[in-house]
């Protein structure tokens, strides 16, 4: 499933007791299914994501128990294969409004939204207007009232591309690793005021992309040297500032062919357990 939400009035992307999750509308809604469907078990995502961070391009993927028989209140087509197009729509009939089904498939044999994965696409947006920001982007752009430099953010960013370990731009867990592959950080300016940062990985430790902003955004106003993201990366002590949540967006993730997909999950789990 492709599935977009607004963050902004959401306690982030995992279900949590007496708390307003995606996971937790989203499953609801995958649950009340007419008599005689399949109930689904919990859905497993491609990316957890905080609380007050959005998503176009969330991916999705859920096991269900298979049918015994088509039920006449389930939507199907000539081959008795449910038409996952129209349950997609009645899924967003029972939607709030700030979640969508973007669209639904049949998964590829040994797919897995999380494992699967081979890397993440995120954007955060940025004005530098003297005045904040247009009303009409205040829930998906952080208002800085400096003047910021693309180049000199560029610069700094590109000393922490490739393989490293990125503990000193993640809230610390005790388990898990923090080694990670970041492969695209840059910035742009989209009009006089709007800049958007693209961040791509193999994966992203909690509050990982929010702590590498943060630090951009105190060179691009010139705070700190171009040269101290890195030295903080070095040291792996965590010494950068957390840009809020509200500015970030899940844009998309890369999966690989088909006929490696199960190989990859399986890769990945491995590489996670060995190192947990």
């Amino acid at each position: 499933m492709d599935v977009s939400y607004d963050g902004t009035d959401f306690s982030g992307w995992a279900r949590q007791p007496s708390r307003r999750t995606v996971q937790g509308v989203l499953e609801e809604a995958l649950h009340r299914q007419p008599p005689g469907a399949s109930v689904p078990k919990s859905v497993v995502v491609a990316g957890r994501t905080d609380a007050g961070v959005h998503a176009t391009g969330q991916v999705v993927h859920v096991d269900v128990v298979p049918l015994s028989a088509p039920s006449g209140r389930i939507p199907v087509s000539p081959e008795g294969i449910p038409d996952l197009t129209r349950m997609a729509g009645r899924w967003n009939r029972l939607l709030p409004g700030d979640v969508r089904v973007l669209g639904a498939r049949l998964a590829p044999e040994g797919f897995d939204a999380r494992f699967s994965a081979v890397r993440r696409h995120y954007r955060y947006r940025v004005s530098d207007a003297p005045w904040g920001v247009d009303p009409l982007r205040r829930h998906d752009t952080l208002a800085w009232n400096r003047p910021l430099s693309t180049d000199a953010m560029n610069e700094a960013a590109s000393s922490l591309l490739g393989l490293h370990d990125f503990a000193a731009y993640c809230k610390q867990r005790d388990t898990g690793t923090t080694i990670r592959e970041l492969q695209r950080l840059e910035w742009r300016r989209v009009d006089e005021h709007l800049l958007e940062v693209a961040v791509s990985a193999d994966a992203f430790c909690h509050s990982m992309v929010r702590s590498l902003v943060g630090a951009m955004l105190l060179v691009g106003d010139g705070r700190r040297g171009r040269a101290w993201p890195a030295e903080v990366l070095a040291s792996g002590v965590r010494d950068s500032a957390v840009a809020p949540a509200h500015g970030l967006t899940l844009t998309a993730v890369d999966y690989p062919p088909d006929a490696e997909l199960a190989a990859r999950a399986e890769q990945t789990r491995n590489v996670r357990q060995r190192i947990e």
